[in-house]
């Protein structure tokens, strides 16, 4: 009975292993990440005129010498912008959703009582001209292959290095599927303790990174503040994935995350060093 008990256990742990397992062989280019820290929605302060994921927090970043992380979604007429909040009251004081807008209908809004108006992707690609990497994460609420296609081609024919990320292991799926050469990254945390609203079964395996065998991501991009997290240890130590901390806050945030993080997405301050 105890050999059973044992084994049954050994099962279980060897079946664990194999679901967080992210993929092993690494993609050629992952080093072009290495090197930077990556402004958050950009250079930004949402009580000035460089409000986050606009245009003018992403040429601040630039000038600065600083990659960028950005969110993507798309429009009711199909057209990716930079927003991060699938709603507009926080940034634009309405209650309405982008994919409820056209693109047209979008420009009506400022952020944050500022000039900038919501950017597309096109606009920003335009404005970095590979100047500084990027982190583009996809805002995906369920189904994948519409964001993914478009974003995917409109990325094709971008000579700047990018990444994609994103919370949805079906973006991942898609990226593994479609375009397995674009280094793709699992976005995650513990949704218990940040009280997200949400499927607790769907957050509970996103949180253990127990899609893992079915995304294969490149990196792990991780809460910072839970960096003890089993999982996420075990992906970087034992399959040595390249682990991503969001969102720094500090600089002392910074230096206390370097032993457990090899790359850095920060906000809210200038940090002294720019890798």
């Amino acid at each position: 009975m105890l050999l059973e008990i044992i084994t049954f256990i050994l099962i279980l742990i060897a079946l664990y292993l194999l679901a967080i397992m992210p993929k092993l062989r690494h993609n050629k280019n992952i080093h072009c990440m290495e090197g930077w820290l990556y402004a958050h929605r950009g250079i930004h302060d949402n009580t000035s005129d460089a409000p986050e994921n606009s245009l003018k927090a992403f040429a601040l970043a630039v000038e600065n010498g600083f990659g960028i992380e950005l969110d993507v979604q798309l429009t009711k007429d199909l057209i990716p912008v930079i927003l991060h909040d699938y709603n507009l009251m926080r940034s634009c004081g309405t209650d309405k959703k982008v994919s409820s807008l056209t693109y047209e209908e979008l420009q009506e809004y400022h952020l944050f009582e500022s000039v900038e108006k919501i950017p597309t992707l096109k606009e920003v690609l335009e404005l970095v001209n590979g100047k500084v990497p990027l982190i583009v994460e996809l805002k995906i609420v369920w189904k994948a292959d519409k964001i993914c296609t478009i974003v995917n081609e409109l990325l094709k024919g971008y000579s700047g290095f990018y990444v994609i990320e994103s919370f949805n292991p079906f973006g991942l799926m898609w990226y593994r599927r479609y375009a397995p050469k674009v280094i793709r990254g699992q976005l995650s945390t513990d949704f218990k303790r940040e009280m997200t609203d949400g499927d607790p079964l769907q957050y509970f395996l996103l949180k253990h990174l127990l899609t893992n065998f079915l995304t294969k991501p490149d990196f792990i991009a991780f809460h910072h503040v839970y960096k003890n997290a089993l999982s996420f240890t075990l992906c970087r130590k034992l399959y040595h994935t390249m682990p991503v901390a969001w969102t720094i806050q500090s600089q002392e945030q910074l230096q206390d995350c370097r032993k457990y993080y090899k790359l850095f997405i920060f906000d809210g301050f200038l940090p002294k060093e720019r890798c």
